[in-house]
């Protein structure tokens, strides 16, 4: 099996470099590596406002010149932010999705943004009211379409009551594919899938090892929800799966998320990271290896 470079989203997170919040380090420059991108049919570029304080968001606004917006679509999401002391806040109100997207739109310097999403559930927000502010900036040409990340079974049915949900974003790596749990809903309906975490934070890319030391603008060096995850386990289970699958750990685990889902998000530090990506996808696999990937990442 093979797949196409406009299968593959542009992961801004990446673009977050030096600024904090979650980047995953230094980069090269992003002109250069947003035109790669461009140059390799690459048509779909993700961020958020909470990838590097609104750094992800303005750098792609800054580089994505007028000329070629109209070939482009951005995404981008509302609820996740920071605090002034630099803790991450969840809230889904209204007021705070629609001052999200007023500054995501100027973040971005753009007058609409293709596809916008709510981030992440808030069980203290009925998922109806963040909604109906996207259905509304819908009808007033400021975003395209409407999606939502992370989602569940319940949210989905209740957002049918207010617009039409086109895209959908969740984890979906070998060793997670939170798809499954929506598979009833999906498998009627004409959403659009986006896996996220398709290399797992590097480990599924071979690139993080059990003795990696991480910079300083690394994330990875300082968020608690990395420290106190088993990554160390997950990089000797992905030693094993590359061993086992005669050296394709990378490409099983490209090749997996785009199996699962209409597109895949790729975060990109640099242009050869992107060249790699973009010729694995046009490799044929057999799909027995990532059978036999899968069968390791899962036990």
């Amino acid at each position: 099996m093979s797949i196409d470079a406009s299968q593959i989203i542009f992961g801004g997170a990446s673009l977050s470099s030096v600024g904090g919040g979650y980047g995953m380090g230094e980069i090269d420059n992003p002109r250069v590596l947003i035109e790669a991108a461009l140059d390799q049919g690459i048509k779909l570029f993700d961020t958020a406002p909470i990838y590097g304080f609104n750094q992800s968001e303005q750098t792609l606004g800054q580089n994505l010149s007028s000329d070629i917006r109209e070939s482009v679509k951005i995404i981008s999401k509302a609820g996740v932010s920071w605090h002034d002391n630099k803790r991450v806040n969840l809230s889904n109100d209204p007021k705070v999705i629609q001052s999200m997207l007023e500054e995501s739109l100027n973040n971005l310097d753009t007058d609409y943004i293709d596809i916008y999403m709510t981030h992440w559930p808030d069980s203290k927000v009925d998922i109806r009211r963040p909604l109906e502010v996207l259905k509304k900036a819908q009808d007033q040409g400021k975003i395209m379409s409407i999606g939502m990340c992370n989602t569940n079974s319940e949210d989905l049915l209740k957002a049918k009551e207010v617009c039409d949900i086109e895209y959908i974003q969740s984890e979906c790596n070998l060793f997670q594919n939170k798809f499954e749990s929506l598979a009833k809903d999906l498998k009627s309906s004409n959403i659009k899938t986006m896996g996220w975490g398709t290399f797992d934070k590097g480990i599924l890319a071979g690139t993080v090892k059990t003795d990696r030391k991480f910079d300083k603008y690394d994330c990875r060096s300082w968020a608690p929800w990395w420290k106190k995850s088993n990554w160390k386990e997950k990089v000797k289970l992905a030693d094993k799966i590359n061993r086992e699958t005669n050296g394709e750990l990378f490409n099983c685990a490209l090749q997996y998320s785009l199996s699962h889902s209409h597109y895949s998000i790729c975060g990109f530090k640099s242009v050869e990271q992107l060249m790699q990506t973009v010729e694995c996808a046009k490799d044929e696999i057999d799909y027995s290896l990532i059978e036999k990937a899968l069968h390791f990442a899962r036990a």
